[in-house]
């Protein structure tokens, strides 16, 4: 069943946003959960007893290694959330269009290249935990200066440093996770182990923006049921009363979903402390680069 990962984690999203949709008592979700679990339970069962498996389970018994991983699970499913909830932000509540939304993240790319620079020197001289967990510390609090924001916040003293100090942790957090995940494998296995760090980046991705999306439209429906079509209608027939209490509760629930992404950014800072061993790592010839999109 090599075809089991991807149906059972297409599940398990659907799952979280029907149960956020419709409640977690849901026939349609508990079904979607109960056949995602089996799914992927089969899908690691076949992996373990496979000649030439496609995941090779032995890379997943190191812990060091694994703690990777689960990090970078949680980074990830943080930080897609962050750009998709930002986008939604600038264009719908401040009214950037497309091109002025790609150009404000240029400080956030700015500032995870810098900190990925910095960071890659200081891995030969301080442990793994010491360089990515402080900087998981600083990516969450910029969350949390995220999650302050307002239907008037001005970009230059707000959205622009939150973006700078969200990207300088997150830059000084994924050199040593993708190092942790190379290090001390079989040359055979180092693509493979590089492959893995990316898919549990994405696969985190996935699932942070199912839990946060229902958390944000669950927040901006107590505000105001069906906030999102408000705002559109209220758009379309100039109605701007509605449209200012629309996009309030939409950013109530965008500044929500920005709390729970930090939380996702602690939950990795505990498991990199927990997991990972407070140890030098050394550069791996041919470890491919993890993606940051």
């Amino acid at each position: 069943m090599p075809g089991s990962f991807p149906i059972g984690l297409i599940t398990l999203v659907y799952g979280i946003t029907r149960g956020g949709e419709h409640g977690w008592t849901d026939g349609l979700a508990l079904i979607s959960f109960a056949v995602a679990a089996v799914l992927l339970s089969a899908f690691l069962a076949i992996q373990s007893r496979a000649k030439d498996p496609t995941m090779p389970l032995r890379l997943l018994k190191d812990r060091n290694r694994s703690g990777s991983y689960a990090t970078m699970l949680f980074i990830g499913a943080g930080m897609f959330a962050t750009f998709y909830f930002l986008t939604l932000y600038m264009q719908l509540i401040l009214g950037y269009s497309a091109v002025r939304t790609g150009f404000a993240y240029l400080p956030f790319s700015v500032g995870m290249g810098a900190a990925a620079a910095i960071s890659s020197k200081l891995v030969s001289h301080l442990p793994t935990r010491l360089i990515a967990g402080p900087g998981l510390l600083v990516a969450a609090g910029g969350m949390l200066w995220f999650s302050t924001l307002g239907t008037d916040s001005s970009y230059a003293a707000h959205l622009m440093p939150a973006m700078f100090v969200t990207a300088l942790g997150l830059g000084m957090s994924f050199v040593p996770m993708t190092l942790g995940a190379v290090s001390g494998v079989a040359h055979q296995d180092t693509g493979m182990a590089s492959a893995l760090l990316n898919t549990a980046q994405q696969v985190g991705g996935a699932l942070g923006l199912a839990a946060l999306s229902t958390i944000s439209t669950s927040a901006a429906d107590d505000r105001l049921p069906d906030a999102a079509a408000n705002l559109y209608r209220a758009m379309g027939t100039k109605d701007f009363p509605q449209l200012a209490k629309a996009g309030e509760a939409l950013t109530h629930g965008y500044t929500m979903a920005f709390v729970a992404a930090a939380v996702m950014f602690l939950a990795g800072l505990v498991v990199t402390f927990v997991a990972v061993d407070a140890v030098k790592q050394q550069h791996t010839e041919g470890a491919a680069p993890v993606h940051l999109g």
